[in-house]
């Protein structure tokens, strides 16, 4: 017997006014359209205030004792953190073949990098960057003072960046052969026991530091002007999230944070002419990116230390940054509060069915992937669950039941669900790749095999630079690449 649905937002009679000013405070348009979305995330606000429904909350956002601390919990609620490795992979390639090698070649003489990564979730962006960055410098890394910071406003995005334990929901686009390249199986900070986690090697954990920070503060004035302009900015997905003129502000903010010749990356989704005010458009393979006007004053560039050295990140306790560190991008914010520890994987209960009536699918598809990129894996896995008691014929759903199974450490339910998205659509690639992906894994290379040909069969009836359903911004072309690549090594491994 399933449980009676849950009171949804149009039996709160309260909820207009509190979506309101929710928007009008946080400048968050984005939920204008998600009534059920934001109900969602607003009764976690409510059960943890233990709060009756959205009066009661209303008057407790606007008390004078609890407001300004329940503001910033809900601010950090409703922003949808999705993050995974190298997420877009057009982007990347862009960074890697012509905006970082071109800064590192103006800095050749001063040897100074200075990143942003606004908006940065749990990590995997600035990680990501950071990764790139040993690549491209090598052996001359030591040589080089790189400043990377993530700066996000949700205090447990933060500390769970800091930890740099990631699941295989994280790392999914990633090849296998890279995750011993940058990851060690299994936790390595005391108090986090998470079976299947991959911890982010010391070498990249230390390029980077965390600081809170909302964007809005750029718009207010509130926010402390940088010790430096920026080389590289990137603030990706986190623009969708806010109101025309709200967004104008962020960018010019960012903008006026760049040094002349620094560039700025947004979400594939989120250019806007209106940006042409202050910044110039540069085109890219695949991709848009930003630069300050041929026009713009010059900017004084940053001190260069006598000494060379590497800024340590602030997640890494042993090596902690120098206190005299001129890099620092905004002033020292309160200690993190602590990650909460996750359940052991192996053990993760089957999933409770709460609701069974039908729903949005595509709002359940956002709820489902903003769960798992915050972590809450089991979470997102009983979410995938309900909804398909309500919606059995999605194959998205079966693929997100795959992937989340598979970061639970339940290989035979994944199996099945995959192989289920397969039959419910048998041209779905990803779930091919997928699938190839686990079974080679689990030894069975043959059939690996036959899953990978099918996804190179599907891939290539479509243009190269088609982005893939539920591919994460992955193009059909460079799927197929990765295919050629796993199957080569598949080959070479059985002989």
């Amino acid at each position: 017997m399933t449980r009676p649905a849950k009171a949804g937002p149009e039996r709160d009679p309260t909820f207009a006014a509190l979506k309101a000013k929710v928007i009008a405070r946080t400048g968050h348009h984005y939920y204008v359209d998600k009534d059920d979305l934001l109900f969602d995330r607003l009764r976690k606000r409510f059960k943890a205030c233990r709060l009756a429904d959205s009066a009661a909350y209303l008057a407790h956002l606007d008390a004078e004792a609890t407001g300004p601390a329940e503001w910033a919990a809900l601010e950090a609620e409703i922003t949808i953190g999705e993050t995974f490795f190298f997420r877009y992979a057009e982007q990347f390639a862009a960074l890697r073949g012509t905006i970082l090698p071109g800064l590192i070649a103006a800095r050749a003489e001063t040897k100074t990098l200075r990143v942003w990564s606004a908006g940065c979730s749990t990590g995997a962006e600035p990680y990501s960057i950071a990764i790139l960055l040993h690549e491209l410098l090598g052996d001359d890394l030591p040589r080089w003072r790189i400043a990377i910071t993530g700066t996000d406003i949700s205090h447990e995005a933060l500390a769970t960046a800091r930890a740099a334990v990631f699941g295989r929901w994280a790392l999914r686009t990633l090849p296998p052969e890279e995750h011993a390249r940058y990851f060690v199986l299994g936790p390595s900070v005391p108090g986090i026991a998470r079976e299947g986690s991959f911890t982010l090697r010391p070498e990249f954990r230390r390029m980077v530091r965390f600081e809170r920070q909302n964007l809005m503060s750029l718009i207010d004035g509130s926010a402390p002007p940088p010790a430096a302009g920026f080389d590289l900015i990137l603030c990706r997905n986190v623009l969708i999230y806010f109101q025309a003129e709200a967004v104008l502000g962020i960018v010019r903010g960012l903008g006026h944070r760049l040094v002349p010749d620094g560039w700025l990356l947004i979400g594939h989704a989120e250019p806007n002419p209106a940006f042409a005010a202050t910044l110039e458009p540069v085109n890219l393979p695949g991709t848009v990116a930003y630069r300050l006007p041929t026009t713009a004053l010059p900017v004084e560039p940053p001190p260069v230390p006598e000494t060379v050295a590497t800024a340590v990140g602030m997640s890494v306790p042993e090596a902690p940054a120098p206190e005299d560190d001129p890099l620092p991008v905004f002033a020292p914010i309160p200690a993190p509060i602590p990650a909460p520890i996750p359940v052991p994987i192996a053990d993760a209960p089957a999933p409770a069915i709460e609701r069974a009536e039908p729903e949005d699918v595509e709002a359940v598809l956002a709820s489902i992937r903003a769960l798992a990129d915050s972590g809450q894996i089991a979470e997102g896995w009983r979410r995938v669950q309900a909804a398909l008691l309500a919606t059995p014929a999605d194959a998205r759903l079966h693929y997100y039941d795959g992937l989340l199974a598979y970061d639970l450490g339940r290989e035979a339910e994944a199996e099945r669900a995959l192989r289920g998205a397969l039959y419910l659509d048998r041209t779905f690639v990803m779930a091919y790749y997928q699938l190839g992906l686990l079974l080679g894994a689990l030894g069975r290379e043959a059939e690996a095999r036959r899953a990978f040909d099918n996804a190179v069969r599907f891939g290539r009836d479509q243009p190269p630079d088609t982005l893939l359903r539920e591919g994460d911004g992955l193009s059909a072309g460079r799927l197929v690449e990765s295919v050629d690549a796993a199957r080569l090594r598949m080959r070479s491994s059985a002989s």
